[in-house]
């Protein structure tokens, strides 16, 4: 055991590291601070009028959204106009799987926007739940 240990060190550390990677969102509060599954971001859009903010580029949004959501690609997202001029309105952020989203939502956090959640898995989630999907 100690020497397929010895020999095999590389391969070790590379599968804990690729499993702490697939993890480490998860980790917290439904896959991190901030985060919220497709039947949670629809439970927001419902009961507290949240406004999704698709950060997609134009080309993804246009292939499939979530219907009322607002185009606000990541590159953007600082001088974008559209955003509830009201910091308290809570916002969703989206994009294709989740990764843009979580640095969306922190950067309006940053601006001041006080609830702010990324939907965990993206429009990739959101699709496997079989929540409607609107084309431009």
């Amino acid at each position: 055991m100690q020497q397929f240990l010895t020999e095999n060190w590389i391969l070790i550390l590379m599968a804990l590291v690729s499993g702490w990677m697939l993890l480490a969102p998860m980790v917290g509060k439904g896959g991190g601070a901030g985060s919220v599954s497709p039947q949670e971001a629809v439970r927001l859009m419902n009961r507290e009028k949240a406004v999704v903010v698709d950060v997609c580029e134009t080309a993804e949004y246009a292939a499939g959204h979530i219907v009322g959501s607002k185009n606000m690609p990541l590159g953007s997202l600082g001088e974008a106009k559209g955003l509830p001029t009201n910091k308290a309105t809570p916002l969703v952020v989206v994009c294709a799987t989740g990764a843009r989203s979580r640095r969306g939502a922190a950067q309006l956090r940053k601006a001041g926007h006080e609830n702010v959640s990324s939907m965990v898995g993206g429009m990739a989630a959101w699709r496997e739940a079989g929540l409607p999907v609107e084309k431009a």
